[in-house]
């Protein structure tokens, strides 16, 4: 049983009683860069709250960026090198320069517009789009940056009135004269947001890119600056479509140019997590910022023109083996349209194929995914496939699920016929070329 005295430090339950005592009379507090000498070594950093449960620990976050936790010895000793710096969203107007293009960076939050909380030693997707300029300062020797604040959230909570938002904006900004507009964004639904903007975007007069970051802007090991930088650098070259940038190697030397309809988050945590499927990178932009173009690009449009209206009686499932009918039966019947991602081809179990066939003659929209990713579907080949599309269920060929979810909630609030705006390619979403891809 913890001893409830042992963990009291100004009201919180966090240290013992003794290392509370030893903080105290150094003065160290949350967010002091603090020397802790014990077992003879000696470890600098920044005092982070004790996420831990052991109230012996002391928690400091290293000049690398990450956090590691000291178990305190006795005849430790702590020293406060530096108190805790303040930091403040004021800043003196940015004077913009002649002759240089302007280009709007929106922020949503995310981790790239996310600092670490020193009251809780998580992060906080709280900083102002102002400050992201400071990470990449050489920006402003190529364009005028002007920001916008659009969202301060992760992007777990990014939503379909975000989208429609960021649409208009979009929109507003390039019929204003901006040459390109920077949106940040966190990484794992990044994706979504570059699908749905790539379909209410039906004409674009520039580029429009979505920047993110694995790691946050406070960190050394950020890669915030190179993946903005390369943005800004890509808008430059005047290529109208929605796109995501991204690094694609481990180091800061190569950034790809990601479809806005093609890309997939791919790993948890590494810098080079994103691919394109199913299609090669746009372009390629190195470190130096020389671009490589790889694939085609669209037209500019004179006017940039947002058609933001969605449905979002929408829901994407995945097919699993075991997929009990009855459990999504309400969900499916009542949706305007389903998006399925299949296994291998497009196929679903016996079960779940006979409540496909029910929606669909109900007259929800269902529409055929796989979950395999690389490659298309195939519902010619067995069977099930060919049953399900007599009933009805749409394939997409290759398109990915997530974009195929967000292209029927576009299509179903949009379009008359709705099963030929699926089949009809309308943002490089999906095609016949194949290429060989990266094995993972």
């Amino acid at each position: 049983m913890i001893n409830i005295e042992r963990l009291q430090r100004d009201g919180n339950m966090r240290y013992s009683k003794e290392l509370s005592k030893m903080l105290d009379a150094a003065g160290a507090k949350d967010g002091c860069k603090i020397s802790l000498t014990t077992d003879g070594r000696e470890h600098i950093g920044v005092l982070m709250p004790n996420a831990s449960a052991d109230p012996d620990v002391i928690v400091i976050k290293l000049k690398n960026g990450y956090h590691v936790g000291l178990r305190v010895s006795a005849g430790a000793s702590v020293k406060v090198l530096e108190q805790p710096i303040v930091r403040t969203a004021e800043r003196k107007a940015r004077v913009p320069k002649k002759g240089l293009p302007d280009l709007v960076l929106i922020g949503t939050g995310g981790t790239i517009g996310s600092q670490a909380n020193t009251e809780t030693g998580a992060m906080a997707a709280g900083m102002a789009t102002e400050l992201l300029l400071d990470v990449a300062p050489e920006a402003a020797g190529i364009a005028n940056i002007r920001t916008r604040d659009a969202a301060s959230v992760f992007s777990e909570n990014m939503s379909v009135e975000h989208w429609q938002e960021l649409a208009k904006t979009v929109a507003e900004e390039l019929n204003g004269g901006a040459a390109g507009v920077i949106i940040s964004h966190g990484t794992d639904t990044i994706g979504y947001t570059a699908a749905a903007l790539s379909f209410m975007l039906t004409e674009l007069s520039a580029p429009v890119v979505l920047v993110g970051s694995q790691r946050s802007t406070d960190r050394p090991s950020s890669d915030a600056p190179g993946n903005l930088m390369a943005s800004v650098r890509f808008c430059l070259s005047g290529t109208p479509g929605v796109y995501v940038i991204m690094q694609d190697t481990m180091s800061d030397d190569s950034f790809a140019v990601h479809r806005g309809t093609r890309v997939r988050k791919m790993h948890t945590s590494r810098r080079d997590a994103f691919r394109s499927i199913n299609a090669v990178p746009v372009a390629h932009i190195d470190a130096p910022g020389n671009i490589t173009f790889k694939d085609e690009v669209p037209a500019p449009s004179k006017v940039t023109k947002a058609v933001t209206k969605m449905c979002q009686e929408v829901v994407l499932l995945q097919f699993y083996p075991g997929m009990e009918p009855s459990l999504f039966r309400d969900v499916i019947m009542r949706s305007k349209g389903a998006v399925i991602a299949g296994s291998g081809l497009g196929h679903v179990s016996e079960g779940m194929e006979t409540l496909l066939k029910e929606a669909a003659a109900n007259g929800t929209i269902v529409v055929m995914t796989s979950q395999c990713l690389n490659g298309p579907t195939g519902m010619n080949v067995y069977d099930t496939g060919r049953r399900l599309q007599e009933a009805g269920v749409i394939p997409v060929m290759d398109m990915l699920p997530e974009t195929a979810y967000v292209k029927l909630m576009w299509a179903l609030a949009n379009s008359k016929n709705v099963a030929e705006t699926m089949r009809t390619k309308l943002s490089f979403e999906m095609g016949e070329r194949r290429t060989v891809d990266v094995v993972w």
